[in-house]
């Protein structure tokens, strides 16, 4: 199990337990502020000052909190969550950035959506009004609600990947982060031409930064210059963090339509309920149409059938 140890001073642990607020739990062992339970670690603050990451996504979890750490000389040093050349600057977040993300990736139904947003450090304080920040945590009306101010205050480019089109790429051998690297790419270009200037480019990483390159390879133009890369980069940047918020709501606005055009209610995700609503969609229009509304390499395709299969056996 990964873990790191960094001692902060009493004002950022108490920011620390604001912003785990809805993670907190009762449980705590003697000598302890509070214990947060995230899904990729645990947290646990001390009143001796140190915090405790304990989990896969510990060294992840911790990186954002390692310029607050106090002075220590018993601290345990973590290590870098980016070890490579194109690692964000540590004044990453007070900089004018265009910031990428994409949602759908994991979701058996849906198109793959990717959105790359641009974010003046002078804008960072309405941005932060409006209640942009890591959407994890946010339910759809929120999200939509906060999109909707959004794609009026900032520059963006919102690319949406048609399943049709997905499928037929991954059956042409194309893999999921070659599609995401080329849509990143285009999405970052757009935002390019709409912007004077700007001091940074976040991605999102969700592949190291030379397999990123070298699915570009043979692209026209491929964005290099001042491109950096991080994992949790919501967490780093408020463009990011209006990225992925720009990306979610279009992406439940293209479940909503999809849905109504099928007369039925598309689920999220990959699990049992989808593979359910997966069946009732082949009873009413047959195998093609997950085509047009779902991933079909998924694992969720062969599943709905064989309930489809199922179903007609028990008749």
């Amino acid at each position: 199990m990964s873990q790191v140890v960094i001692t902060v001073l009493p004002s950022i642990m108490t920011e620390m337990k604001n912003k785990y607020n809805s993670m907190l739990t009762d449980k705590q062992p003697p000598g302890s502020v509070f214990v947060a339970k995230l899904p990729s670690c645990t947290i646990t603050a001390y009143r001796s000052g140190k915090v405790l990451f304990q989990g896969a996504g510990a060294e992840t979890e911790a990186k954002p909190w390692q310029s607050a750490d106090a002075p220590s000389p018993k601290k345990k040093s973590a290590k870098k969550v980016c070890d490579h050349q194109y690692a964000p600057p540590s004044t990453i977040s007070s900089l004018s950035a265009i910031g990428s993300d994409e949602v759908g990736t994991g979701d058996f139904f849906g198109p793959m959506t990717v959105v790359a947003a641009f974010v003046d450090k002078k804008q960072m304080p309405l941005l932060k009004e409006l209640g942009v920040r890591d959407s994890k945590g946010m339910k759809d009306p929120e999200i939509i609600e906060i999109a909707k101010n959004l794609i009026k205050t900032i520059p963006y480019s919102l690319l949406i990947l048609p399943n049709e089109k997905y499928n037929a790429m991954q059956r042409k051998g194309m893999n999921q982060g070659k599609m995401k690297a080329l849509l990143h790419n285009q999405a970052i270009q757009n935002v390019q031409k709409k912007v004077p200037s700007y001091d940074a480019i976040l991605v999102d990483q969700f592949a190291k930064p030379e397999v990123y390159f070298n699915y570009l390879k043979g692209q026209p133009t491929i964005v290099k210059d001042s491109v950096y890369f991080a994992t949790k980069a919501e967490e780093l940047h408020l463009a990011v963090a209006a990225a992925s918020i720009i990306a979610r709501y279009s992406f439940v606005m293209e479940m909503n339509r999809l849905g109504k055009e099928n007369n039925v209610e598309l689920p999220k995700g990959a699990g049992p309920v989808v593979d359910q609503a997966a069946a009732k969609l082949i009873q009413k229009h047959g195998e093609d149409v997950l085509n047009k509304v779902a991933k079909v390499h998924f694992a969720n395709s062969q599943k709905a059938i064989k309930l489809v299969e199922k179903a007609k056996r028990s008749k």
